[in-house]
């Protein structure tokens, strides 16, 4: 993976970036104790649908569905034929399972949105695995968490430290539709910023 000079500075766009989804499984927002797990899963679930407006790449990775459930079918339902990779070994980098790996680097991005649970584990050992790679690494943090506030927090530092660049919801979703005059923005109001954070007033 080459990189231009300063490109994160570069804005997000949906040419040149894909969102990575990490392990958001049933069991695995059972146990989160660092946030309001229904704010983290529809921030999440958001991202995704953003993503699916914008014609976006999607690449979706769960660990051990027989014991943890399946990604959540509000992600999955708006890829009905897109595959889930569940992990060939059970690491908790996402991209050291192959077919994981090359879906991405098939979509050719230099940009990978990252986001995924739990925070401190395979969301940030999959992140630092990217910026390893090369790749402008960006951290969606309001759709990830832990099991402590503690481990959610310094699983962020540690990823800041390493790089990678924290957004959230709201920021990426704008970032990618770029302006008010972009075609799908009317249709961004509705689905989106109606339905997170402060901005519901926007009609």
């Amino acid at each position: 993976m080459i990189k231009s000079n300063d490109s994160e500075l570069d804005l997000l766009t949906d040419m040149n970036s894909v969102l990575v989804l990490v392990d958001y499984q049933p069991t695995m927002i059972k146990s989160i104790a660092s946030g309001d797990k229904t704010v983290i899963k529809k921030a999440a679930v958001l991202a995704a649908k953003a993503a699916s407006i914008l014609n976006v790449p999607v690449v979706l990775s769960s660990i051990k569905p027989k014991s943890n459930g399946d990604v959540f079918p509000e992600i999955r339902e708006l890829f009905p034929e897109q595959e889930v990779f569940a992990r060939k070994v059970p690491s908790f980098v996402a991209f050291e399972d192959q077919r994981t790996y090359d879906a991405v680097k098939k979509t050719d991005k230099n940009k990978l949105v990252i986001s995924g649970l739990w925070t401190s584990m395979c969301f940030t050992y999959t992140a630092l695995h990217a910026v390893k790679e090369g790749y402008d690494v960006y951290g969606l943090i309001d759709a990830a968490g832990d099991s402590t506030i503690a481990a959610h927090n310094y699983g962020v530092k540690r990823m800041l430290q390493a790089g990678v660049i924290p957004i959230t919801l709201e920021s990426l979703v704008s970032e990618w539709m770029h302006d008010w005059d972009n075609p799908k923005s009317g249709k961004l109001v509705e689905e989106i910023y109606s339905k997170y954070g402060a901005m519901i007033g926007l009609q």
